[in-house]
């Protein structure tokens, strides 16, 4: 029969029971993904159920309740709370469903109301907090009784020599435990016959079967709850068989010789010399045993300390303890034990088991008062650093997910506030406070860069109320300021350059806003103060005398005074506009002819020459393809003469929306158009005509 150590699993299993009321497989998932590890869920589909586990006060509880098959969220809260106040309870609620939930549990005792689908990063941190809040509740709640209790007292040696009369104390404890004690012994017979008899004999009756008494471990230690992150005390066999001392000393020594020092139960060498000192304290070959033991005992502790195999060694320790109690080895191998533990606890992260084995270690007097001091500013430390932690994990997702500074209660900088009230020198903290200060002004950038002045002033407000010293906030607006310099430069460059490509093509004033003048008037409003303008304007200017020249010599009188008032607002030199003038008006009488010589004598303006024009032919314009499958509408301006003969001729656009897309239609239109010419003191003349051609989607 094997040793009774403790199994690795007793070692891992979790401190804070999970129970998930839920009915959905793909939510235990996604749970048990958030998780990762640190607990198991137990599934039920009530609150009746998860009640069944929850009254239990000898782990942390966690209650999980998904919402989406729950019909009164707020009823089953406080039925939880009610029947196990240490319970610490997680609402899960469908996104759409969300606020409403929260409403439903607002002044409850409910710990946090969570998104479905699960957050893995945010849930997860949410269950390492819960998980502690069920762990500090757990160590105050009241546990439920479960039955009288019963006290047990250690064996005492006899001093007396009496090996067959009880002491006058303990006849006073003979009466109260006669009526169990006589079922206990006999059951106790049975088994020890059971485990110590020779297998090599024959069978014996068991009446022969050497009596048994009843166990009578330490007195427990009620100055603390049993912690549920620490595997229980080795199982130590502490009964005492009653026979005669020769007897049992031989068995003794045959065990020893077995190399059965301490197992199996019932038949090993340590409990027939306790025995054996029980009855005849002045039994030296027994005390020597117990010394002989107590030396095997003591060097499996030193194995199983070089092994790290802590649970073994604590056993050995236990059996060391039963052996020979007043062992001056004790202290130092319980303190060699206990520090081991506490380090490789602070090793693996598992804060709570370093604090419920210091705990422990408190009620031994072995352990200096120095060194538990030490071993609880380390767990201080790591539990501010675990908080921390959890903060700035938290402030880093609210970063990502652009959650600076709403909402209010779950956002980075709340966040980075409680981190400053936690820690405010911690590294931690100050990278998380970087990091913040850095993403408001990645947010001060972005509103510059999209020309919103007043969010930038607030992000960057932010930023040095966060910390951002006066250096780094003038650095970084140095910086925006270089950097808006730049793209005004390459915007003004790039209308500069589009103005020369349009002047170039021809492009000089239309369309409206597609023309070397409407990209020179952009740059005019955004950098009057570039160099390349007035180059280009001059060009500008330089092409519209060229153009109004033309129009003059063409006879095209109505063209050439627009293309004069925007020469002169591009720079145009007065000399060159009045030299053109002037030739415009030698050009003017061979250009006109009889019929505008006639107008002119006439003394009628265009307008009523206009007025005077009856349209006897009208050619509607077709709508282009193009325009009909986009589904867009607009409309053209266009000038042009109505001839002698009453024929539209010299037709232009002067202005189009959108600039291009019917342009051609219209022009095309209105030269098939024909009208009655008019006439003037008894001669036909020439009329100037603007409309406007509206191109509209038929509904």
């Amino acid at each position: 029969m094997g040793s009774t150590g403790n199994s690795p699993a007793s070692t891992n299993r979790p401190a804070v029971d999970l129970t998930a009321i839920t009915i959905r497989d793909d939510f235990l998932l996604e749970m048990g993904e958030a998780l990762g590890g640190q607990a198991s869920v137990r599934p039920v589909d009530s609150i009746a159920g998860a009640l069944e586990y929850l009254t239990s006060t000898k782990r942390g509880q966690v209650l999980v309740i998904d919402t989406r098959d729950v019909a009164d969220v707020r009823g089953d809260v406080e039925l939880a709370h009610s029947q196990a106040p240490h319970a610490v309870v997680l609402v899960f609620a469908s996104a759409e469903a969300e606020k409403q939930i929260g409403a439903a549990v607002k002044g409850s005792n409910v710990f946090a109301v969570l998104p479905i689908p699960v957050d893995k990063r945010k849930t997860g941190a949410v269950f390492e907090g819960a998980m502690a809040e069920a762990l500090a509740k757990k160590a105050t709640a009241r546990p439920n009784p479960g039955g009288a209790g019963m006290t047990v007292e250690a064996f005492q040696a006899r001093t007396d020599g009496d090996s067959t009369q009880p002491s006058e104390g303990a006849k006073g404890k003979t009466v109260v435990w006669a009526g169990a004690g006589l079922a206990v012994v006999a059951l106790a017979a049975g088994g020890f016959w059971f485990l110590s008899k020779d297998k090599s004999a024959p069978a014996a009756p068991v009446a022969a079967a050497p009596k048994v008494a009843v166990p009578a471990p330490a007195a427990a230690d009620t100055s603390a709850t049993p912690d549920a992150s620490l595997e229980p005390k080795p199982a130590v066999d502490t009964a005492i068989v009653n026979g005669k001392v020769d007897e049992l000393l031989e068995k003794a020594r045959l065990a020893m010789r077995e190399r059965r020092y301490t197992e199996p139960v019932g038949d090993n060498a340590l409990l027939y010399y306790r025995s054996a000192a029980a009855a005849d304290a002045t039994s030296g070959e027994a005390r020597d045993g117990l010394q002989r033991v107590a030396g095997v005992v003591a060097s499996r502790f030193d194995e199983a300390m070089n092994g790290a195999k802590y649970d073994e060694a604590s056993l050995a320790l236990a059996n060391l303890k039963v052996a020979s109690p007043t062992d001056a080895r004790i202290g130092a191998l319980e303190l060699k034990l206990t520090t081991a533990q506490v380090s490789k606890a602070f090793a693996e992260g598992n804060i709570d088991r370093a604090t419920a084995l210091v705990r422990q270690a408190q009620q031994a007097s072995a352990i200096p008062a120095d060194q538990l001091a030490k071993w609880r500013t380390e767990i201080s430390r790591r539990q501010e650093d675990a908080k921390v932690q959890r903060l700035a994990n938290l402030v880093s997702d609210r970063i990502r997910d652009g959650k600076l500074t709403d909402p209010s209660d779950d956002d980075a900088k709340i966040y980075v506030q409680q981190l400053h009230e936690v820690a405010p020198s911690n590294v931690t903290t100050q990278r998380a406070v970087r990091e913040l200060n850095a993403a408001y002004l990645r947010k001060a950038r972005e509103a510059a860069n999209a020309k919103n002045s007043a969010d930038a002033d607030r992000w960057i407000a932010e930023a040095r109320a966060g910390g951002t010293s006066a250096n780094e906030i003038a650095a970084f607006q140095h910086d925006l300021a270089s950097v808006r310099q730049k793209a005004a430069q390459a915007e003004a460059d790039r209308l500069v350059q589009v103005a020369r490509e349009h002047i170039h093509d021809g492009r000089l004033t239309d369309p409206a806003q597609d023309s070397a003048a409407y990209y020179l008037t952009q740059l005019q409003t955004s950098d009057p103060t570039n160099a390349a303008l007035a180059q280009a304007s001059r060009e500008l200017a330089s092409k519209l005398l060229d153009r109004a020249k033309a129009s003059a010599l063409a006879g095209k009188a109505a063209l050439v005074e627009p293309d004069l008032t925007q020469a002169k607002r591009w720079g145009a030199d007065a000399k060159d506009i009045a030299a053109l003038q002037q030739m415009q008006v030698a050009v003017k009488p061979a250009a006109q002819g009889p019929s505008r010589a006639a107008a002119a004598a006439a003394g009628m303006s265009p307008a009523a020459l206009a007025a005077n024009l009856k349209r006897q032919r009208y050619v509607p314009p077709e709508f282009p393809a193009k325009a009909l499958s986009q589904r867009i509408n607009g409309s053209v301006t266009v000038e042009y003469i109505v001839d002698t003969n009453g024929d539209p001729r010299d037709v232009r656009v002067i202005e189009a929306t959108p600039p291009g897309v019917f342009d051609k239609a219209a022009i095309s239109a209105v030269k098939r158009w024909h009208y009655e010419p008019v006439v003037a003191n008894g001669a036909p003349v020439e009329v100037p005509v603007r409309t406007s051609i509206r191109f509209e989607l038929p509904k």
